[in-house]
């Protein structure tokens, strides 16, 4: 919280100058609606002369006011951090001696210029009702300062907090991504390539494996790409995993061709495919099927829940990283389903 309050973001913290505005005047009328409607209800009884003066009067009461809580809203709002000091004990007490003299300066400056106005000199019981309530008012107008900068700084925490998960969000999709893209290994590839160019499916599986590796080296400058690229990449994907597993995978996909241009956040298919593989049976008694497919504009992964009996407990953070994505980069949520023994993930297009 000390960090939001230093001068180098004093002035996002700064109270909109309307808002102070509207506040010092609702305060200025509230207080002194009572005497105003008394001048006006003597319109009647009274000649225009003999009002001449209560209404100069409530007219330099409404602007002295008026600006006198202009001036300790903006005193304790966007003036604070004048009052500011390292020692909280002296800062307390800078801000309490501060207001004490206003109080006072406020007090004897009313006195002095509401006998020109009204001709006559305040009785001891109008001085002490006017103590009273410009105490009242000191209070309440520090009371809606405070609740003001409060609203401003959680406002700014909010924004700050929402940027460092953002920040954090990047740092851990690149760090994905670098514990699979290292540029020796895709070198490699190409010279392996070369030592084995006689076989042709070792030549096939190489050169989709070095696809794969160059689009996560590229997939590095952006954060989404076109849902067409998405699926070449799985196709590429899908190639590998069944040099793997053969007849115990199989993925499925069925997207209508006009959605091939929409966008999604890179990788997201891949890493629900992966995930099926990684969390279910996968033998020829149980082959597993993933579909990838859309119902209007969701795109839909799907398998049959089949939990493998030797995998450990899962930490849902492939899941994670997809769904915090859609949330940054979309503006839009992933929804999970369970339901019919089927694992289904949506993905909004």
């Amino acid at each position: 919280m000390s960090t939001l309050l230093n001068n180098n973001n004093w002035q996002s913290q700064k109270i909109n100058q309307a808002i102070i505005i509207v506040i010092a005047l609702l305060d200025s009328i509230l207080f002194n609606l009572h005497k105003a409607l008394s001048v006006f209800n003597n319109f009647s009884s009274e000649s225009n002369n003999t009002l001449n003066t209560p209404l100069l009067d409530i007219v330099f009461r409404l602007i002295f006011l008026f600006s006198v809580s202009w001036f300790i809203l903006q005193l304790n709002t966007n003036w604070y951090k004048h009052l500011k000091n390292k020692n909280f004990s002296i800062e307390i007490g800078i801000y309490t001696i501060v207001h004490i003299v206003l109080f006072f300066i406020v007090i004897k400056l009313f006195l002095l210029i509401s006998p020109f106005i009204t001709k006559q000199e305040a009785s001891k019981s109008e001085i002490e009702l006017l103590y009273f309530g410009y105490t009242i008012i000191f209070l309440t107008l520090i009371f809606i300062a405070k609740l003001l900068r409060y609203q401003v700084i959680h406002k700014n925490d909010l924004i700050e907090k929402e940027a460092l998960k953002i920040h954090s969000l990047q740092n851990e999709l690149m760090a994905l991504k670098n514990q699979v893209n290292p540029h020796f290994l895709f070198n490699s590839l190409n010279s392996l390539s070369a030592l084995v160019r006689d076989n042709e499916e070792a030549t096939t599986f190489i050169t989709k494996l070095s696809y794969l590796y160059r689009y996560i080296l590229q997939s590095g400058e952006k954060d989404v790409v076109t849902l067409e690229e998405e699926l070449d990449f799985l196709k590429n994907y899908v190639h590998l995993i069944k040099a793997r597993y053969k007849d115990r995978v199989s993925v499925n996909v069925n997207i209508q061709e006009h959605l091939l241009n929409y966008k999604i956040p890179v990788l997201s298919l891949q890493l629900l495919v992966e995930n099926a593989v990684k969390h279910n049976e996968t033998s020829k008694e149980n082959p597993l099927i993933v579909k990838v497919f859309n119902q209007e504009n969701t795109l839909i992964v799907q398998n049959e829940i089949k939990p493998r009996i030797t995998f450990g407990p899962t930490t849902g953070k492939g899941l994670k990283n997809i769904q915090k994505r859609f949330s940054l980069l979309m503006k839009d949520t992933i929804t999970i389903d369970k339901a019919n023994n089927n694992f289904k993930v949506k993905l909004p297009l």
